[in-house]
């Protein structure tokens, strides 16, 4: 797709990239650097940690790694300074940070820039209405993760339309073997018997662990599941945001829950991204049971590319990719744990149904889920910011990104 290009990836201030502390943005930038980079130059911006260096290269892709201390500043510095350089990048891509697009762009003016939303970062609790139309004149493409972030964007700033394009997430499918797959079975059997749940029928639940997650709601529909199958067990995999240890009110919260249910609720704690692949092999069915108007969680993905069957929310943009009775099943009463509770016994009693549905997603995954699939995408977005600036300059206007950018 012509020319190579200089991308600029600027990450969310919290996590570095490669995701060694988690993060679902990072998990995605790790997944499709190894496909941009085949023709790209990508430099990564993200947060220092003490476990990588602060600058290193690893062939077509540098990575640089700023104090989280007026991260934005600091990423706007070295935009200025790689200009002054005269080595200002084609395309700037900011994840998820609206309100600081305009900074980037008063430092590299030149530069066509995309703006990702992973979550309602145009919230009015996230920015002010004059920021918002801020940073939508300062970007050539808005891509959101899922068809109801944009709706969100819409339903405050309508002019943000005709920028606004959906590009869905992926895993990487060598990483993800499905539990049929010959190898991931003996995986399988060893993940199943570390953590005690051999001849077990293991509901998974990965992610944060927070109200918002709904791991509560899960541990109550366990105690009903637990009835009429008593060899059931919950398996949760993850930690608290910040500690990513079991050790805040929320987690012994949910472990006081849990001593009801005996030995039917096994803790994980944090894993890091790179062993999820394997982790999701040991589970029958995966459950997610957000409670809020989830984005679209990543571990939709994950699960399926493990060829579990999926049971989740009907809330936000989860069913976009679960499809009820297709690729999963959605459970409309999210906070019921008995509607929880009928959706995992009714797989676990039809497991053809559950087989059916687990092929099916997997093969979602396989047909537009890979990172190739989400790096062609994100390709294509980079490309139609650069037409867009060119169209504007061969018209005689001024781009609209121009004007919020001396600001």
């Amino acid at each position: 797709m012509g020319d190579a290009l200089r991308i600029a990836l600027i990450c969310t201030e919290r996590l570095p990239v490669p995701p060694i502390r988690g993060g679902a943005i990072q998990v995605l930038i790790e997944g499709v650097l190894p496909h941009l980079s085949q023709k790209h130059q990508v430099t990564v911006y993200s947060a220092r940690d003490p476990d990588l260096k602060s600058r290193e290269r690893s062939g077509r892709v540098e990575f640089i790694r700023l104090n989280g201390s007026d991260y934005a500043g600091r990423v706007r510095k070295a935009l200025a300074e790689a200009r002054a350089r005269g080595d200002a990048y084609d395309v700037v891509h900011v994840f998820n940070r609206p309100a600081d697009l305009p900074l980037y762009k008063a430092a590299m003016p030149e530069s066509r820039f995309v703006l990702s939303l992973h979550n309602e970062m145009f919230h009015k609790r996230k920015i002010s209405f004059a920021g918002g139309r801020e940073a939508i004149r300062c970007a050539e493409r808005i891509m959101t993760i899922s068809d109801y972030i944009g709706r969100t964007v819409l339903a405050r700033f309508p002019e943000a339309r005709e920028k606004l394009t959906t590009v869905y997430s992926g895993v990487d499918l060598s990483a993800y073997r499905p539990v049929w797959d010959e190898e991931a079975q003996d995986i399988r059997r060893r993940l199943r018997q570390k953590n005690g749940v051999e001849n077990k029928k293991v509901v998974l639940f990965a992610g944060r662990l927070s109200r918002v997650k709904g791991p509560d709601i899960l541990i109550r529909a366990m105690e009903k599941v637990a009835k009429d199958w008593p060899e059931a067990v919950l398996l949760i995999v993850g930690g608290n945001r910040i500690t990513r240890k079991l050790t805040d009110e929320y987690s012994r919260e949910l472990r006081a829950m849990a001593k009801k249910l005996d030995d039917r609720v096994v803790f994980t704690g944090f894993v890091p991204p790179r062993k999820m692949p394997r982790v999701y092999l040991a589970g029958d069915v995966f459950v997610c049971s957000s409670q809020w108007m989830e984005p679209l969680a990543r571990v939709h993905y994950e699960a399926m590319g493990a060829g579990l069957p999926v049971i989740t929310t009907n809330r936000g943009g989860n069913g976009e990719i679960v499809r009820h009775g297709e690729t999963g099943l959605l459970v409309d009463d999210y906070d019921n744990p008995r509607a929880f509770a009928r959706a995992i016994s009714r797989l676990f009693a039809d497991p053809a149904e559950a087989e059916r549905l687990a092929r099916a997603g997997r093969a979602l995954m396989e047909r537009n889920h890979g990172f190739e699939h989400v790096s062609a995408r994100l390709e294509r977005v980079y490309l139609e910011a650069l037409r867009r600036r060119a169209s504007a300059a061969a018209a005689g206007t001024a781009a609209p990104a121009a004007a919020g950018g001396g600001r």
